[in-house]
């Protein structure tokens, strides 16, 4: 077996200048309280005091390459940074990395006759029978960050899927060429961990908190 790699880029160290999506990770997750007079409390990043593992990349299967770059780079303003192209079997794949702006990367493959068999699919939840909104990747975002997604999606004629409000935070959900969801989600403030309790609900159906209103580009209804 012949490989071969062309690397038509390469990956930047730290932020990159373009792009301020980080990977949203609800546990960024030791937080502290601190008040601040006449506001909403807010809610502070705290070190763990143990090493922790961190997001390098996540790789997902691309149907369209060229859909998926206009997506994700144009779209939603993530920088192409790193690309290789690898010969396998009788075949190669492309493998590209969007950068997140914190050093992390979102990443896809673009597939040719490398083992996927004739019928396989990109979307990770509708072909195993599940709402499209189970597997997603969501997106740490700002409101001005969100608002500027928002309209170059409108002006591309891309409406959001969903617009939820989930107390602790606000999310803007699309699905992407892939039938992959993507969510915008920014803190509103966050949400207080709470490990003993979050245990406890494991193997709970208590509901923790009121139903969730979903505005959908064809219907607003209730989460839970």
């Amino acid at each position: 077996m012949r490989r071969t790699r062309t690397r038509s880029s390469h990956v930047v160290e730290g932020a990159s200048p373009k792009s301020n999506l980080g990977l949203y990770s609800p546990a960024v997750l030791r937080c502290r309280r601190r008040p601040t007079a006449g506001h909403k409390e807010v809610r502070q990043p705290v070190t763990s005091p143990k090493p922790t593992v961190g997001l390098h990349h996540a790789a997902y299967a691309c149907a369209d390459l060229e859909a998926t770059n206009h997506f994700y780079e144009d779209l939603l303003g993530l920088p192409l940074v790193h690309t290789e192209v690898e010969h396998l079997q009788e075949g190669f794949f492309r493998h590209v990395f969007y950068d997140l702006g914190d050093g992390s990367c979102i990443a896809f493959f673009d597939l040719h006759g490398v083992g996927e068999k004739p019928d396989w699919s990109s979307s990770l939840s509708r072909p195993n029978g599940l709402p499209v909104w189970v597997n997603h990747f969501a997106f740490r975002a700002t409101e001005e960050k969100q608002n500027e997604v928002r309209a170059r999606m409108d002006a591309a004629g891309i409406k959001a899927l969903m617009d939820v409000d989930h107390d602790w935070c606000h999310s803007l959900y699309y699905l992407d060429p892939n039938g992959i969801m993507i969510e915008l989600c920014r803190d509103t403030p966050g949400f207080e961990p709470d490990p003993e309790q979050a245990h406890k609900l494991l193997n709970s159906t208590e509901r923790a908190a009121d139903p969730k209103v979903v505005t959908s580009k064809t219907a607003t209804t209730q989460l839970g």
